[in-house]
This record gives C-alpha cells, sequence and structure tokens, in this order.
C-alpha cells in the first residue's frame, strides 16, 4: 500500500479565498490542513449541519453548524496588496520565504 502525501505552500493561519465551489469568492483563514486528503478546513466556509448527541449532562444535542473541508486546489492565499494570488519562494541568505507572484512581497 503506497502512502499518498501530496505538498502545499498553503499553511495553517493563511487567509484565503476560494475559487470554485459554492463558497467561490469568500474568505477565510485556515484552521487545519489534511495533506492525506489535499483538504483544508476554512473557518466560516463551506458550512453543514450536523446532529449532535448528547456526550454529557452539561452538554446540549441537536443540530450543530460545523465546517466542512475545501479541496487545497479549489483555494488561493489572499496577498494583502493585491489580493487572490500564487504562491512562489525566494531564498533570503539561508532562509526559504514565501513571497507573491504578483507584486513579490513576502507572505
Amino acid at each position: 500500500m503506497t502512502e499518498n502525501k501530496t505538498s502545499t505552500k498553503l499553511k495553517k493561519d493563511d487567509l484565503v479565498q476560494v475559487i470554485s465551489g459554492k463558497s467561490r469568492g469568500k474568505q477565510g483563514k485556515i484552521l487545519k490542513i489534511d495533506l492525506e486528503k489535499s483538504r483544508a478546513i476554512v473557518q466560516g466556509l463551506n458550512m453543514m449541519k450536523k446532529a449532535m448527541r448528547k456526550k454529557n449532562q452539561n452538554d446540549r444535542g441537536g443540530i450543530v453548524e460545523l465546517e466542512a473541508p475545501i479541496r487545497l486546489s479549489n483555494m488561493m492565499i489572499v496577498c494583502k496588496k493585491c489580493g487572490p494570488t500564487r504562491l512562489g519562494y525566494k531564498f533570503v541568505g539561508t532562509d526559504k520565504k514565501r513571497v507573491c507572484r504578483k507584486c513579490g512581497e513576502a507572505l
């Protein structure tokens, strides 16, 4: 059995914009990345309703809204200057920095 681990330039806490799907055009912060499935959970986007059972007496059961994962290929990082853009890398001394492909600013 082979492991299918893909790599991504996106990281947790990056501001991304969804470029396709039902949440297209909306922006949010990445909460969690699953590299094996190449999906990410974005704060406040792709909301779904799920029936939750009471786990203890203090907990409330019922229908809860949760963020569902979105494919990494359906999102772009948002640059502060130019908006949604692709990512590149630039070596500054011995450090490898992520930079905007449009304006060259470090992200």
